[in-house]
């Protein structure tokens, strides 16, 4: 698990390539924020989270399914995830923020992806 990267990762980066194309201008990793969130858009005061299918336990996906060796050990790890995510989009949501959640799978879909976005960032 040591190779798996928490930020940068190909999903986020296409995201962010969106984002950017769009005219957005964003921080990266707030650290001052619940769960260090992925892409935080100060201005507008909305947070887009890239969520990997398999690490966040993303359900009826085929990326989400869960190895057969030590399962125990892998479905509390998930859940945990899904425990902690939980817990960030609250205290997130608590403090005014607005959060989108984009699934690894979504990500394909370029064209679909970006007008999921654009309603997101223009709704108040």
């Amino acid at each position: 698990m040591l190779a798996v990267k928490g930020r940068d990762t190909e999903p986020e980066l296409r995201v962010r390539r969106i984002l950017h194309a769009m005219g957005y201008r964003f921080r990266l990793h707030r650290k001052d924020l619940p769960g260090t969130p992925d892409i935080v858009l100060p201005c507008h005061r909305k947070i887009v989270l890239v969520h990997g299918c398999f690490w966040h336990g993303h359900e009826e996906c085929k990326r989400a399914t869960r190895p057969i060796n030590n399962a125990g050990t892998w479905a509390a790890k998930i859940e945990g995830n899904r425990r902690r995510d939980q817990r960030n989009l609250d205290a997130l949501s608590a403090l005014g923020w607005d959060v989108f959640v984009v699934w690894e799978c979504e990500v394909r879909e370029t064209f679909r992806l970006e007008a999921r976005l654009r309603a997101f960032l223009e709704r108040s």
